[in-house]
């Protein structure tokens, strides 16, 4: 035995401050005009984290949280930008008010002691 939290205890944390992380990243995204339409959204595809309007643009927001803000900024991949556009293509679909709005895919970066970092059109 190492002593350490059980894996089951340190799964518990890590799913609580990932949707601290989308909390405050959401709060963030309201105070620049966006209007949040929905957390967790779940597609075939996969979930987008924060789906967001402000004017024409309908932002499907992934939140990475990190030890360092540059490695939050760095952990979007290839495969997860993919499957983010697909998510939300589905998603759009299914609902026809959104259909005429431009899909943008943006990552909110989040590390201790750091605010967060917006950054639009990422998978572009």
């Amino acid at each position: 035995m190492t002593g350490g939290p059980s894996r089951g205890a340190r799964g518990g944390r890590a799913w609580r401050e990932g949707h601290a992380a989308e909390w405050i990243a959401a709060l963030w995204l309201m105070l620049k005009g966006y209007r949040i339409l929905g957390f967790r959204l779940k597609s075939r595809a996969g979930e987008i984290d924060i789906l967001a309007r402000r004017g024409r643009v309908l932002a499907v927001v992934e939140v990475k949280r990190r030890k360092t803000m540059q490695a939050a900024l760095a952990a979007l991949t290839p495969h997860q930008t993919a499957r983010l556009v697909a998510a939300a293509q589905q998603v759009v679909r299914g609902r026809k008010a959104l259909q005429a709005l431009e899909i943008r895919l943006d990552l909110v970066a989040l590390a201790p002691g750091r605010f967060p970092r917006h950054r639009r059109g990422v998978g572009a």
